[in-house]
């Protein structure tokens, strides 16, 4: 992505970041007298300053602060490693639902498995906070960029507001949209936002995407790990697939169509090798025409006690080689539930990378790493078996959109009403299901494509990379007795549990500190 590095002086007097307000003082015009100050007139001079900036705000969904791996944090009050944003999207994502539990008794970190959060969980806070110090961070580079006429520049600005719409589609979908709203056009320093709603945040998403779209490279064109239109088809794809669940809306027609665009273009192709995708090289060129947005990682020059370095150091223990995952050691954290393994032909499906050595099936005791199979998905080794340049930190990067989401996605939306072709559907899926099975012996016909099937699909194809929790909402799975998993609800068997938690609650810290803030509803 970027190859210069860029120690940005946080000029973070546009708004608050997190729970706690920033305050400044003084007038914002006036340049400073003392040349060793640092103003936004000297970060923002030249293109080639906004596009050093540009690369703070992607590496916002990579790093921890200014350092690397920890020491100068961008956020204040959580473990520096554990506030890094994959980590804690995978934490919502993926161990509040029938994909993996942790072993591990962090204080809050439990509640995931159990879907037993509440206001005051330092994961929430810290997945919140997150999120809202990167709408920081784009806003002041959007505010900056339209004091300037440069198309190098207006064609930055277009990634900076794809990234904000992409923070902002994460907050409509864990916290319920009944978030703080702050854009570009809202005072500089400290004040207490207005609270914003679904169907509001919804609108500005959609609105902001399709203004912006054309205005991206054309898909594959940009420089690895930065958006193009591609990208915010996709988010696109993924708002109207779920606005039943924001805004009670059936907008299938306009997700069908956005995941078409993608799967249509011909700068896309499916990866050969599904195991090829969660490697540490997972960035050769023949992969990247698979992946739509990643989040880019490397062990010598990204490094993070999260992303990718935590989903593979979490789900290695036991008896597991750590060397054979090009890592030092495990933490001995993460298994998958029997209802996930369950959902695989193990024999013939080559996505069910489990290890089974000395480790049981069920999960009797929830604190024991050898208690479940455990997930041999991700690596920090190359498609040639060689180790990652680093044992302590990954190169692997982490696809946040690949192409056979969308390929799902129509499908579904198809299924759904949406239009489209079933014929076409069957096919899709059946090019994954051919690279899966190594032939077409696991093929589905029509009469096999159903919602049930598509969401069982989604688990196989997509479990452990960020999108279970949304599916099982979507699907009216999450929370209700009608599907339960290991753990759920806090008992072995699975249990219904209230359906407030088909939302996460804002900070209570937040909360306590902007009047303008209501909690969401039964928290």
């Amino acid at each position: 992505m970027f190859t210069k590095k860029y120690s940005l002086i946080l000029f973070l007097l546009a708004a608050f970041v997190m729970a706690a307000a920033v305050s400044c003082t003084g007038d914002l015009n006036t340049s400073p007298i003392d040349e060793r100050v640092t103003t936004s007139a000297d970060v923002y001079d030249t293109p080639d300053d906004f596009r050093q900036v540009l690369a703070k705000l992607y590496a916002g969904y990579a790093t921890t602060g200014q350092e690397g791996p920890a020491g100068n944090p961008d956020i204040q009050g959580i473990d520096e490693g554990f506030s890094q944003y994959v980590r804690q999207y995978w934490v919502h994502q993926v161990l509040s639902s029938d994909e993996a539990v942790v072993a591990w008794n962090d204080p809050g970190l439990p509640d995931f498995n159990t879907q037993s959060w509440g206001a005051n969980n330092d994961f929430v806070m810290g997945m919140y906070s997150r999120i809202f110090y990167q709408v920081a961070l784009t806003n002041e580079f959007i505010r900056e960029a339209n004091r300037r006429t440069e198309p190098v520049i207006q064609g930055f600005k277009a990634e900076a507001r794809f990234l904000r719409a992409l923070t902002y589609w994460h907050a409509l979908d864990l916290y319920g949209g009944n978030v703080p709203f702050v854009t570009e056009d809202d005072p500089i320093g400290a004040f207490l936002p207005q609270q914003t709603n679904a169907q509001d945040l919804f609108n500005y998403i959609e609105s902001e995407l399709l203004d912006l779209v054309d205005n991206l490279p054309d898909p594959q064109d940009n420089e690895y790990g930065r958006a193009d239109k591609g990208a915010a088809w996709m988010v696109l794809a993924k708002l109207y697939l779920n606005a039943e669940v924001y805004i009670g809306q059936n907008r299938y027609s306009e997700a069908l169509q956005y995941a078409e665009l993608i799967v249509d273009h011909p700068a896309y192709e499916l990866a050969e090798n599904y195991e090829h995708l969660f490697l540490a090289d997972n960035d050769r060129p023949e992969i990247q025409r698979s992946i739509i947005f990643p989040i880019r990682f490397d062990g010598d020059r990204i490094r993070t006690f999260g992303g990718t370095t935590f989903i593979i150091h979490a789900g290695v223990g036991g008896d597991m080689s750590a060397a054979d995952f090009g890592i030092g050691g495990g933490w001995q954290g993460h298994r998958v539930t029997p209802q996930l393994v369950d959902k695989f032909d193990e024999d013939n499906d080559g996505r069910a990378l489990f290890f089974t050595d000395g480790q049981t099936k069920e999960i009797d005791d929830i604190g024991q790493f050898t208690s479940g199979y455990a997930s041999t998905k991700w690596k920090n080794v190359t498609s040639q078996g060689v180790p990652g340049k680093n044992s302590g930190f990954a190169d692997t990067d982490f696809p946040m959109f690949r192409l056979a989401d969308a390929y799902l996605m129509y499908a579904e939306a198809h299924l759904r009403g949406g239009g489209g072709s079933a014929s076409r559907a069957v096919d899709l899926v059946n090019e994954l299901r051919e690279r899966a099975y190594g032939d077409n012996s696991g093929n589905i016909t029509a009469g096999d494509l159903t919602l049930e099937f598509i969401l069982d699909e989604r688990a196989r194809e997509l479990y452990w990379e960020g999108h279970r929790r949304t599916d099982l909402i979507r699907y009216g799975l999450f929370t209700t007795a009608d599907y339960v998993w290991a753990w759920k609800g806090d008992v072995q068997e699975g249990a219904a549990t209230n359906d407030r938690y088909n939302v996460f609650p804002l900070p209570a810290s937040d909360v306590n500190a902007n009047p303008n803030l209501v909690q969401n509803k039964d928290y």
